[in-house]
């Protein structure tokens, strides 16, 4: 009888047992083997990524688990790029690199415990991300830049001239994602009380919602007159402009919310699967200036209006 080795001396090109692969396959050809994606939370994690590493370009995205802890979801996404390979982890969303984080388990107890005090330091809206608020952010960040540098009572007016025109993009950006009746009077576009009655009334509507219609209508009055208040009179301070400005993030932040929950609160079950999974994403590049839509995490349903079309 031959031994082992002898037979495999015997054996011809190509004829092993065992071939091993000595090239990798390209980062982004990866995605034809995988069983399981996630085509659009794949594209919201790209986006956030090639957003953030602004010179790199995304080659790869897999989603690897989710974790739940203290009733929090964090989903794990390993991407790789044409540069560098990063971790990212969701609720809040952040990207780590796989350079300085080698192990994913440390990497989700430090996102964890980041989170943790980000979240207890600051309640601000996130702009990382694309969305039809982005002017709103933009806005809010040159008044927030022009009260650290303001000294003089003029410098806190101007303040209060950049929270007034962050609130009038406010309404602006919900009134084109807000369906109407057409017998509703539209108030003129710089009237913001006006508008904030007729978008609450109509994105909050309903008996059960009367009280938080009407909060949200009070803090954004309280928050205009406020704001109103600061860019004309002549003793406009620091605690009056900082005052101010947590006001109107505070009112942003509940606006958006509204918003986005008339999205997903319009879909509550996957019309082909009866899920419940239903997730809402944000498509930049939906005409004219972008648009969320809705798509169901166990099977391939969406709303997307490229789809639709196809």
């Amino acid at each position: 009888m031959k031994s082992h080795s002898e037979n495999n001396e015997t054996k011809g090109p190509g004829q092993d047992d065992c071939i091993v692969h000595t090239h990798p396959v390209p980062a982004e050809e990866l995605h034809r083997y995988s069983v399981e994606r996630d085509p659009h939370s794949e594209m919201d994690i790209a986006r956030y990524v090639e957003g953030q590493a602004r010179d790199e370009v995304v080659q790869h995205v897999e989603r690897i688990k989710s974790e739940v802890v203290l009733g929090a979801t964090y989903e794990i996404w390993d991407v790789t790029t044409d540069v560098d390979r990063w971790w990212v982890i969701t609720s809040p969303t952040n990207l780590y690199s796989q350079k300085h984080f080698p192990s994913l388990d440390y990497t989700l107890s430090f996102h964890i415990g980041l989170m943790m005090r980000v979240r207890s330091r600051s309640a601000a809206v996130d702009a990382d991300t694309p969305s039809p608020f982005d002017e709103v952010f933009r806005r809010m960040d040159q008044a927030e830049n022009r009260h650290d540098s303001a000294v003089e009572a003029e410098d806190f007016q101007t303040v209060g001239m950049l929270l007034r025109e962050s609130l009038i993009s406010l309404v602006a950006a919900l009134r084109r994602r807000t369906e109407l009746p057409p017998e509703v009077e539209r108030p003129q576009d710089a009237n913001f009380i006006g508008w904030t009655d007729v978008l609450m009334n109509a994105l909050c509507g309903g008996g059960s919602n009367k009280e938080l219609r009407q909060h949200l209508k009070n803090i954004a009055k309280e928050a205009w007159q406020l704001t109103n208040w600061l860019t004309h009179t002549r003793s406009a301070n620091r605690t009056a402009s900082s005052i101010a400005m947590h006001s109107c993030r505070t009112t942003i932040g509940h606006f958006v919310q509204i918003l986005e929950r008339s999205h997903t609160d319009k879909t509550e079950q996957c019309p082909v699967c009866k899920s419940r999974n239903v997730r809402t994403h944000f498509d930049i590049d939906i005409p004219p200036d972008g648009a969320y839509y809705t798509s169901c995490g166990v099977c391939d349903w969406t709303d997307h209006p490229a789809v639709g079309s196809e």
